[in-house]
């Protein structure tokens, strides 16, 4: 008996120490990011510094971090590692969709400077169970190698807003990790760990207002951004157009059984499913001969992950209810864009700009792309006099069309070289007016 608890107590010791050496593993590995980034507002040029945390995933240095911490409008990243010495950085790529960012070390001023880090590794965040304890580690409010403990409050969560950090979409594609571990400002990117230090979930948001509601990216979800951002610069998805709702409490107006089927609550105007003849209230029942169960909104986003991860042009077999009769219908996948463009400010007429998206144009019930949002005006230049305001969508300019955000750069550059009043036509509410911009 004496044996075995000897040998119980050594176990016991060993498993403690392995924990210990993986949790310091990740504290060396995680690591504050200084953000110098700039925002085209009101019409003006402006610069603004943030802090964010992240992660070192590899020897070669690269750095998982949130879209919202490190996005491209950074102009300047640097990364303070656990030594407290701080190294340049570049953006690799980005993903508004999923809130994810990966950044590069600059190897050759670490080589330089003799400097070294470690990095941390995934863990399997689909056998994550509720109650299991968790660390969300990070620079809260920059105070660097912070850790926080708690639990996993929810392994599923969904949200069913998508609107991200300045508009840009969130969240469609996974559900979150919800945990009582404290999530504060500058805790967004850094890692949420099991105790033996596996990164399970990036910190990503959490609720103002509210104490111990903080949500974090699965890993299982980042693995794969990691792979295509390291690899493209970019994640490339598929899409359709159709924009999905959960069947609960919709089956018996449909006539559908439980758990078969997801409704189509609405179909984007010019889409590639508007073109194929869909519409709202179609039940969509399988894809590709694959049947789908949508009926609670947590399994909405694997539903819209497996539309976006089909390859761009290829033709999705949808199955779908419509009435008492089911038809088949072939959809050909567009690229996934987002609704918000490439930002631009034009600063001698006072005016910042947003190229129209696809996405946009559709949502706006826009011709085409060819023109360009007002997001701001500069008080007292001559955009703002001569009446242009936010949500303007200028379609020509000196009665040129608006083809290109390289077009409106020209002919900004060509009034500033010599200076002359510009005709500017813009549509506010669908209609059309015709405003001059005098030097």
């Amino acid at each position: 008996m004496l044996k075995f608890l000897v040998v119980s107590l050594a176990l016991a010791t060993s498993a403690s120490a392995a924990m210990t050496k993986g949790f310091d593993r990740l504290l060396d590995a995680v690591v504050r990011i200084d953000v110098r980034e700039v925002a085209f507002e009101d019409g003006a040029k402006r610069f603004a510094s943030s802090i964010g945390s992240g992660v070192i995933l590899s020897p070669e240095g690269l750095v998982l971090t949130n879209a919202h911490v490190a996005s491209p409008r950074a102009v300047e990243l640097s990364v303070t590692l656990s030594s407290l010495e701080r190294v340049s950085a570049r953006l690799v790529g980005w993903d508004h969709w999923t809130d994810l960012a990966v950044l590069q070390l600059d190897l050759s001023e670490v080589k330089r400077r003799g400097l070294k880090f470690t990095h941390a590794e995934f863990g399997d965040s689909s056998k994550l169970f509720v109650g299991q304890t968790v660390y969300a580690v990070g620079t809260p409010f920059g105070l660097t190698r912070t850790a926080t403990r708690g639990i996993i409050s929810n392994n599923n969560r969904y949200f069913e807003d998508s609107r991200g950090v300045n508009g840009y979409e969130t969240g469609t594609f996974n559900t979150w990790l919800q945990t009582d571990a404290a999530i504060n400002p500058g805790n967004s990117g850094g890692p949420l760990v099991t105790e033996e230090g596996k990164v399970i979930g990036i910190s990503s948001r959490g609720y103002l207002g509210a104490n111990n509601l903080g949500f974090a990216i699965p890993a299982s979800t980042a693995k794969r951004v990691v792979d295509g951002l390291t690899h493209d610069g970019s994640i490339t998805r598929s899409y359709i157009g159709i924009v999905p709702h959960a069947m609960q409490d919709f089956e018996t107006f449909y006539s559908v059984a439980l758990n078969n089927g997801m409704l189509v609550n609405s179909v984007d105007p010019g889409s590639p499913a508007a073109r194929a003849g869909l519409r709202a209230g179609d039940i969509l029942l399988a894809i590709d001969g694959a049947k789908i169960d949508g009926r609670f909104p947590e399994q909405l986003p694997p539903i819209q992950n497996q539309i976006a991860s089909a390859p761009v042009g290829s033709t999705l077999s949808l199955m779908v209810k419509r009435g008492q009769q089911a038809s088949a219908y072939s959809v050909v996948t567009e690229k996934l864009e987002s609704r918000v463009g490439e930002e631009w400010v034009l600063e001698k007429w006072g005016l910042s700009v947003r190229k129209v998206s696809r996405t946009f144009a559709r949502e706006n019930q826009l011709e085409d792309t060819n023109s360009v949002l007002v997001i701001g005006v500069q008080p007292g230049f001559p955009a703002d006099v001569a009446g242009l305001s936010r949500g303007d969508v200028i379609t020509k300019i000196n009665q040129q069309p608006v083809s290109s955000l390289d077009k409106v750069k020209a002919a900004h550059a060509a009034y500033e070289a010599a200076p002359k009043p510009v005709l500017v036509e813009a549509q506010r509410n669908h209609q059309v007016s015709l405003y001059v911009l005098k030097p």
